[in-house]
């Protein structure tokens, strides 16, 4: 039975790269990886799947550009072409992005059964595009692959049956410790931050590591000068690493946003380069969700400067804190984890490495 294995922008391939290792090691079901080109990205190339452990994708749609509407409108129009062509026998997406959401209703309007993984996750933002994404795609899913509490309970509060919803773990984690275990025998020294985080190292010093994307934290001139405030403070006792997102390197500098000496910044980075910047790292401040998740996953101390998270359990088991906007607020909690005052994080249940493996062994069972 042909599955298709769903992802358009590049943490999505962070997430099949686990199920997709885990389903070359089985022989009930045969799968097809499908890029929606949501996002093109110029590293996406031999290496970075080589780094993942997964072959090329055996699709590419092209389909990004544009507004929500267009893009998800230009997903909606080529996958629904794929599914008459192949008719496959059930459809796998991943997290919350709009390639999510376009395949996932095209799928289920020709009858296609749909797996969400990560499902259940609830921010009750209605501001954030991923909020409304995770929503209508949780409306319609037949399975739900769940990666901590509080999404098996949105999920049965939405009226989700309990056979239905899996508590597998987190593909994300899954694929952090394969990634950081790659890592003790790499060659690390190419890669553009090493020779930074040596040097701080060499002296005997810690670092911090910062990402900012969110419109709501980079758009909005008060708020990011706001926030960048802190993070100089922040600077005065602790060198910052910043890998500067797009969005984020076009509003500082529009907004003439100066952050010291003491932050340095770089490019955005490869996974690879990345991990092996923030896995060392004193502190990680950001606003990302998928980093909530891979720092609780290897203990590594995060301040996640947003008012609310879909992902409580970093916060309630993990080693996140969630501090706000507030400048005050993130000053204060990066300081109490440089004093040695954080909380004691954990790895939550089930985050061992091998949802991917729980997932696959629910699809054949239910799809073969």
């Amino acid at each position: 039975m042909l599955i298709y294995l769903v992802a358009g922008a590049r943490p999505n391939f962070m997430k099949i790269a686990p199920i997709v290792r885990a389903l070359q090691q089985q022989q009930a079901l045969t799968w097809k990886i499908v890029h929606t080109g949501q996002h093109y990205d110029r590293e996406m190339n031999d290496v970075f799947f080589e780094e993942l452990g997964i072959p090329q994708p055996d699709v590419f749609m092209a389909a990004g550009g544009g507004s929500h509407a267009q893009q998800t409108a230009k997903i909606m129009l080529g996958f629904e072409e794929l599914c008459m062509a192949e008719r496959p026998g059930a459809v796998l997406v991943v997290g919350d992005v709009n390639s999510t959401l376009a395949c996932s209703i095209v799928a289920k309007k020709l009858n296609i059964p749909v797996a969400h993984v990560e499902a259940g996750l609830r921010s009750f933002d209605m501001a954030m595009p991923e909020e409304i994404n995770r929503l209508v795609t949780d409306s319609i899913a037949d399975w739900f692959f769940v990666t901590e509490p509080s999404a098996v309970e949105h999920l049965r509060r939405e009226g989700k049956r309990d056979a239905a919803i899996h508590y597998v773990g987190h593909v994300m984690v899954d694929n952090v410790l394969y990634q950081a275990h790659k890592l003790e025998t790499a060659d690390t020294s190419g890669f553009e931050t090493s020779a930074w985080k040596a040097a701080r190292q060499e002296a005997g010093g810690r670092y911090g590591v910062v990402t900012l994307h969110r419109p709501s934290n980079v758009d909005d001139k008060d708020t990011f000068t706001r926030i960048a405030g802190a993070l100089k403070d922040i600077a005065a006792d602790l060198p910052l690493m910043f890998p500067v997102h797009p969005r984020t390197r076009a509003n500082l500098d529009r907004f003439g946003i100066d952050l010291g000496p003491n932050i340095a910044l770089a490019g955005p980075q490869a996974y690879m380069a990345f991990l092996n910047l923030w896995k060392d790292a004193a502190v990680v401040l950001t606003d990302s969700g998928g980093l909530q998740e891979e720092t609780t996953a290897l203990g590594v101390p995060c301040v996640t400067i947003r008012e609310n998270t879909e992902r409580p359990v970093t916060v309630d088991e993990g080693s996140n804190v969630l501090a706000g906007t507030d400048p005050a607020t993130i000053v204060r909690e990066a300081r109490r984890i440089l004093q040695g005052e954080g909380k004691q994080g954990r790895r939550p249940h089930l985050w061992d490495g091998r949802a991917a493996e729980r997932i696959v062994e629910v699809l054949a069972r239910e799809v073969a």
